[in-house]
């Protein structure tokens, strides 16, 4: 096998990881994605510019940076704590280890127990709060979702 034929499959798979790592919270989605792209690079199977890969990358650190501040900031908007945040981010990772499902749902009782913590019991204000972190968390992840399948669109279309 040569080496720009593994390189092409090496960076299907990536851009395949990166579009689980769209829902798994432990792995990088776009990051992982744009690295698939790089790797096509290099292949002769795939024809990627530069200037795609340039744009590509500013995209893959922009995505990144909403993605880690965009919960956290529908969270804050709705009148939710950092407990909120905190808790929200404890739900959606013992979520993923319960079933896909969960992570949405951890992510909404994280923030609402989070919440319901230092507001001392007002059901309202973390409902509230809860919500935003929920809505957060949707948005970002439909956000890397499109990104990592224009990515997949641009490798597929460059062989």
């Amino acid at each position: 096998m040569s080496t720009s034929l593994l390189f092409s499959i090496l960076a299907g798979i990536l851009l395949a990881g990166g579009f689980i790592g769209c829902i798994v919270p432990i792995i990088p989605g776009a990051p992982l994605a744009w690295a698939g792209l790089l790797l096509a690079y290099f292949s002769n199977y795939n024809d990627i510019s530069v200037f795609c890969l340039v744009i590509t990358a500013i995209v893959a650190i922009v995505i990144s940076i909403l993605d880690n501040f965009f919960p956290a900031m529908m969270t804050k908007k709705t009148g939710g704590s950092k407990y909120a945040v905190i808790g929200s981010t404890i739900g959606l990772f013992a979520g993923f280890f319960i079933a896909p499902i969960s992570l949405t749902v951890g992510a909404f009782l994280g923030a609402l127990i989070g919440e319901l913590i230092h507001s001392n019991g007002d059901f309202g204000t973390s409902l509230k709060a809860a919500f935003g972190a929920f809505l957060g968390f949707i948005v970002s992840t439909g956000l890397k979702m499109i990104v990592v399948a224009i990515f997949i669109m641009i490798y597929v279309f460059s062989f």
